[in-house]
């Protein structure tokens, strides 16, 4: 017998991806995950009767359902600036330049530059030799094609030889069987 579905869901990006599956296991296969997900409080079970119904009608498929618009997302950058001398959300101080600092530096772009340029010659090395290679095999293309027009001639005149030589043969045939 069958177990019975239950509708897990775990948040990707700005989205929530629904799996119907028997159990955790299950989902978390369903999804691709490496580690366990519930165990971390990243993937939950799912009751609601709305957001339950679409994952049941398709059992063990992924289904992305985004969280919010995107205009509420992009709003919602607004409201999370760090507040002066408060810590940032990654646990630095926000920083405040102060008219006795002097800007940074900008940095250098000599080495983007050099490798830029290393790019550009490479290109033109490359287009070097291929432009070597296409007149070789241009001199092949000619040279097969001169080949190939005397194997031609030479075998036109072969078969003219064996032509003239049957009819050298049938006729010495003919007259054998006369006498």
């Amino acid at each position: 017998m069958a177990r019975a579905l239950k509708v897990f869901r775990t948040p990707i990006g700005f989205h929530d991806a629904y799996v119907a599956a028997p159990s955790q296991k299950a989902a978390l296969t369903a999804w691709g995950a490496d580690a366990n997900l519930f165990a971390r409080g990243a993937a939950e079970l799912v009751t609601d009767p709305k957001l339950t119904k679409e994952p049941l009608a398709r059992p063990g498929e992924v289904i992305k359902r985004a969280r919010a618009s995107f205009a509420e997302h992009f709003a919602s950058l607004d409201k999370v600036k760090p507040e002066p001398g408060k810590r940032a959300p990654n646990g630095s101080k926000s920083k405040k330049l102060t008219k006795s600092q002097p800007p940074r530096p900008r940095p250098s772009r000599k080495a983007l530059d050099e490798a830029e340029s290393a790019v550009s010659e490479g290109r033109e090395a490359a287009k070097a030799a291929m432009a070597v290679l296409e007149m070789r095999q241009a001199d092949l293309l000619a040279e097969i094609e001169n080949l190939r027009q005397q194997q031609e001639s030479v075998a036109q005149r072969l078969h003219e030889r064996v032509e003239r030589e049957r009819r050298k043969y049938e006729a010495a045939l003919d007259r054998w069987r006369a006498s």
